[in-house]
């Protein structure tokens, strides 16, 4: 079996995320360090100019946002479960907050307190990025305490959970709820200069990280952004073609389409020929000279296809 490439870096939370899933199943992975900014070449000629980190890649299979590399990886490595208990279904819902009002009030902790100790270009990328063309992380900072009153309410329900004595949010393992919490906890933690002050009052959220924290990372090897474009080239995407008849869309395989996310962040679109739909996911094959032909996937949720020509 091929692979699981995953193309990342290290201070990136949303990364973080899957690094963690990694060390839940205890898996070996090659890591692919991305710039912090793009451009980020050869990884675009493979998702034809998808710049959201992280992405996995398993041969010239290229997956796209963390929704659906969740997926891709339990599909690769069923065991441990990121579903324990039969808990499927619902941590994807789960994510839907934890990817955008909680994170957003994380990522503007991390950043606005610091914004003038950080390249303005990283700034303005990320401005952009998460709060749309008009967002101003200047008046985030002079916000802060609105902001902390919003995370405090939010890790909050988090620690009424723990409460109770599970160790975990599912229950006696870590699963998907987990991570998606730890990536917060840890954006927080390693950014926000009094972090221990404002966690002091989540003791069941401190012990449950370190329960969390001792998953670790499975086993990393490095690999260039060089050596992970040959793969793609070098193999051919494994995803059968596959179509849905009760697509809402009428998205059907063979159709040029267009897939891009749907804040107004100013990203490109992808487009490819559509080779494979289904309730939450979409793939794409593309070609590009430097990785050859390649099957791009997104998730649906997010996201918006459409149809070109």
């Amino acid at each position: 079996m091929s692979e699981l490439i995953l193309h990342h870096y290290p201070p990136s939370p949303v990364s973080e995320k899957i690094r963690k899933v990694m060390g839940l199943k205890g898996l070996a992975w090659r890591s692919v360090t991305q710039n912090r900014l793009p451009d980020r070449p050869e990884l675009f000629a493979m998702t034809g100019g998808y710049r959201r980190i992280p992405v996995l890649q398993i041969g010239a299979d290229i997956y796209c946002d963390t929704q659906l590399i969740f997926r891709a990886i339990e599909a690769h490595a069923p065991e441990p479960t990121l579903f324990p208990g039969g808990g499927g279904g619902m941590p994807f819902a789960v994510s839907r907050w934890t990817d955008s009002e909680f994170f957003t009030s994380a990522m503007k902790l991390a950043f606005a307190p610091m914004m003038d100790k950080l390249p303005p270009e990283l700034i303005a990328d990320r401005t952009r990025l998460y709060l749309g063309p008009d967002g101003d992380m200047a008046k985030e900072k002079a916000d802060l305490p609105h902001i902390l009153a919003q995370l405090r309410a939010q890790f909050g329900w988090i620690e009424e959970r723990l409460s109770s004595g599970r160790p975990f949010l599912l229950g006696d393992a870590p699963g998907m709820p987990d991570i998606l919490v730890w990536h917060l906890y840890w954006f927080v933690s390693e950014r926000y200069a009094e972090q221990a002050a404002f966690f002091a009052e989540f003791p069941s959220i401190v012990a449950w990280a370190e329960r969390v924290r001792g998953l670790g990372h499975g086993q990393a090897t490095e690999m260039t952004p060089a050596e992970a474009l040959a793969v793609a080239k070098d193999a051919a995407p494994a995803t059968a073609q596959r179509a849905d008849p009760r697509d809402p869309q009428g998205l059907a395989p063979g159709q040029q389409v267009a897939v891009a996310p749907l804040t107004d962040s100013g990203e490109s679109a992808v487009e490819g020929v559509l080779h494979t739909v289904s309730r939450d996911q979409v793939g794409l094959l593309r070609e590009d000279p430097a990785c050859g032909r390649v099957c791009v996937h997104f998730p649906r949720v997010g996201y918006r296809v459409t149809k070109l020509g």
